[in-house]
């Protein structure tokens, strides 16, 4: 049992602190952005010894989109506090769906690409996929759009599987509960953002 959590310890850490950061995104608290820098950072270790090197480059912009998210949600929290409000939630803008969609479309050609032609990736096509798709998804929540949720939800029920297969069954786990998560935070956020309006 020493040996396998020795083995599983990283696996396990960042699976805690991934449990803590969606369950305070379900609440849309800035408290995540805090755990989610050390989460992500302890990942980039995890996933360059897993070999999951699109995931393990994606981890550095999200420590720098984790940075700007926490900048953007407490400038937004101070200007809004004079007014007596919490921070928006807002919709993903239409205008900016079909540039979001050939980004990723870009992204994930241009990934796949670089772990084929220079890595030993096993999983070359869903490793870029997730990391492409969570190129827009990080940016949306920094953003704190309500669609955020959905791109969210095919994130992880690919990188579930992609996990298991990987061998990292403690994140696997977490990633299959935050497909659960990210349907009931769409609900919750939604509810939220009535209550604004009112």
């Amino acid at each position: 049992m020493q040996t396998f959590i020795l083995d599983h310890w990283l696996d396990i850490t960042t699976t805690v602190l991934g449990l803590a950061y969606i369950l305070l995104e379900y609440k849309a608290s800035i408290w995540m952005w805090l755990v989610g820098f050390l989460m992500q950072a302890l990942g980039i270790v995890l996933y360059y010894q897993k070999g999951l090197y699109a995931d393990c480059a994606m981890e550095f912009y999200y420590l720098s989109m984790t940075v700007y998210g926490y900048f953007n949600w407490i400038r937004k929290d101070k200007r809004d506090a004079k007014k007596g409000t919490a921070t928006p939630i807002t919709h993903f803008k239409r205008g900016l769906v079909v540039p979001w969609t050939l980004a990723t479309l870009a992204i994930w050609a241009t990934i796949y690409w670089l772990l084929v032609s220079y890595t030993d990736s096993r999983v070359p096509v869903a490793d870029s996929f997730t990391t492409a798709l969570s190129f827009v998804g990080i940016w949306a929540l920094a953003r704190k759009y309500l669609e955020q949720w959905f791109i969210w939800i095919v994130v992880d029920v690919v990188t579930c599987g992609l996990y298991f297969y990987k061998d990292i069954p403690f994140k696997a786990s977490l990633y299959a509960l935050y497909v659960v998560i990210a349907v009931l935070g769409f609900f919750k956020w939604r509810s939220l953002m009535a209550q604004q309006t009112e």
